[in-house]
């Protein structure tokens, strides 16, 4: 099975290339104004014959700049930063869990779209802590998605996530 998340992971980075057409739905936007953002220089691009072709992770960054974050993403992005804070003190073992977590996790689905989601998790915990901090804290499309399918159950603690959750509420409250 490991074999096959890594195969699919590869297969979803090949298909990172985007038509303006597939952009644009990403954006809500015409397949025009995805051409007029590549003319302006706006969003990168590579061509295919005469065919433009965006990054979705470009596409994605695009689209975190103008957007704003829902509240459940809000609070989302919170309980990551709280995760983050996890990692930072105690990396070996918190790292260790969300592995164990993601393993029970991959032998539950085996197919959909979580599997990619599952994927990349295993190429983050894998990979330099400083991706999975970076992951956990950015408010890219691609990391909203990924905080929504993470590994990180039981890593906080009841009290700690309540007391994570009353901080966003206040905050949240003062600030709206």
């Amino acid at each position: 099975m490991q074999g096959s998340i890594i195969e699919h992971v590869k297969r979803s980075q090949i298909d990172d290339l985007l038509t303006t057409g597939e952009a644009a739905k990403l954006l809500s936007s015409s397949r025009q104004h995805v051409v007029d953002l590549c003319d302006r220089g706006a969003l990168p691009f590579s061509t295919t014959g005469v065919h433009r072709r965006v990054r979705r992770s470009d596409v994605e960054a695009l689209q975190a700049r103008t957007e704003r974050l829902t509240r459940d993403q809000e609070r989302s992005l919170w309980l990551a930063h709280a995760v983050a804070g996890a990692i930072v003190r105690d990396p070996v073992r918190t790292i260790a869990l969300s592995k164990q977590n993601l393993q029970k996790l991959q032998e539950q689905h085996m197919r959909g779209q979580l599997v990619r989601w599952l994927g990349e998790w295993k190429e983050l915990l894998d990979g330099p802590i400083e991706e999975v901090l970076a992951t956990l804290t950015s408010r890219t499309p691609r990391a909203r998605e990924l905080r929504q399918n993470n590994p990180f159950a039981g890593v906080l603690s009841d009290d700690q996530r309540v007391r994570v959750l009353q901080a966003y509420s206040t905050t949240h409250a003062v600030h709206r």
